[in-house]
């Protein structure tokens, strides 16, 4: 970075409750020698009298950013919650500079404090930060028996998650309430979420949850059932749908366009299948690509993005991802286009069930390669006093690699 100074002038100090009794030495002289100390209210309320200036953290956070990256070269102090790299806000500072701009110096977690409470093995417990996302990025997780632990935004949103919790179906699940971990103020208590009788939660506050009731737990397997999602129809089946994320294949850190999504059900498993995973859902229908939208947010997949706009207009300028899925609107122009755009080599997966796109895949395959398949499905139905096999169209999915 031109311009970036050869040694630390930012000190990132982690902070706990417990205030500057609970600091590293390192951390206590960084404060005595900071020009400025930049940190949230409550964190400055900890400090001893000290001669650098204090600023508060304004709001947005990102206002704040731009005012210490304009204090380059200064001795300079950012408080942050406990370990400002577990959840924290130490890796939106960092990134912007230089690695021999900074240094840290981390406290406790509230995770580590809550678990060393509860007596809880860390390694298999969920960690969730919750403070601005929904609640529903639960979903995935719940199933009796299992632990997370969750940091909360205040007491109200302890309630907030009581009631999901119990709506869905999970009501006999055990929440240790435990507030201002490490310091003077700290208390533990406990309830369930169909019973939520705690009042006067302090912040910060954090939840260590047990699960526990007869909800429905979410498969973790490709081609979860179809009544999972909200659709009007436009959804592709179960069956085809693992079949599809089979050949899909999603790896970590990958990144998926789900071309005429529908109700988003493949975009949505594709993030499922690893926290890491991204996804843009293109859909021409605005009631659909609202529909995929409150599907993602209701199984945990809100990071799923959905661009309403027809493709291949919609794809101009763009570069193509590691994997693509056509589940609508395939034609000979928007695989040109696919084929044309620029990118690193990138899986492709095409379904189609009328005569027409089937002829046009069949052509592709005869001209590019790849791999085409036949899926022919049948359920058995009621006939009269007896069963038969009802037929559903055969699907004929193409998957090549660009």
């Amino acid at each position: 970075m031109p311009g970036a100074p050869d040694s630390p002038w930012l000190t990132i100090v982690g902070i706990g409750e417990d205030g500057p009794d609970g600091l590293s030495s390192a951390a206590r002289a960084a404060l005595d020698e900071a020009a400025l100390i930049m940190g949230a209210p409550r964190h400055l309320a900890l400090l001893p009298a000290l001669r650098a200036e204090t600023l508060t953290w304004p709001v947005p956070f990102e206002t704040g950013t731009q005012m210490l990256l304009s204090r380059r070269g200064q001795p300079t102090v950012m408080l942050a919650s406990g370990d400002p790299f577990w959840f924290g806000a130490g890796a939106s500072i960092t990134r912007h500079l230089e690695p021999q701009e900074w240094i840290a110096h981390p406290a406790p977690s509230a995770f580590t404090l809550a678990a060393a409470r509860l007596g809880w093995p860390l390694q298999h417990v969920e960690c969730h930060g919750l403070h601005a996302a929904p609640l529903t990025r639960l979903r995935p997780s719940l199933a009796p028996g299992r632990r997370a632990i969750l940091l909360l935004r205040d007491g109200a949103a302890v309630g907030e998650l009581a009631a999901w919790l119990t709506e869905q179906g999970f009501g006999a699940s055990t929440l240790h309430v435990l507030e201002a971990l490490g310091g003077p103020r700290e208390r533990i208590r406990q309830c369930t979420a169909e019973m939520p009788n705690l009042t006067d939660i302090a912040h910060p506050v954090a939840v260590g949850l047990t699960l526990a009731g007869e909800g429905r737990t979410l498969p973790r397997s490709s081609g979860i059932p179809d009544d999972w999602f909200d659709h009007d129809g436009q959804i592709t089946k179960r069956p085809a749908r693992a079949l599809t994320l089979s050949a899909l294949a999603p790896h970590p850190y990958e990144t998926l366009w789900d071309i005429g999504a529908g109700s988003g059900s493949v975009a949505i498993e594709w993030l499922l299948a690893h926290p890491s995973t991204a996804a843009i859902a293109f859909e021409a229908d605005p009631e659909r690509a609202a529909r995929a939208r409150a599907n993602a947010l209701a199984l945990g997949a809100d990071r799923l993005t959905v661009i309403e706009g027809r493709a291949p207009d919609i794809l101009n300028g763009r570069t193509r991802p590691d994997a693509i899925f056509i589940g609508g609107g395939l034609s000979q122009s928007l695989l040109e286009t696919l084929f044309a755009l620029p990118g690193g080599p990138t899986r492709l997966v095409a379904n189609a069930v009328t005569l027409e796109s089937e002829a046009l895949l069949a052509q592709w395959h005869a001209d590019e390669g790849g791999d085409l398949l036949r899926i022919e499905l049948a359920q058995a139905t009621p006939l009269g006093t007896r069963r038969g096999w009802r037929a559903a169209y055969p699907l004929v999915q193409w998957s090549i690699t660009l």
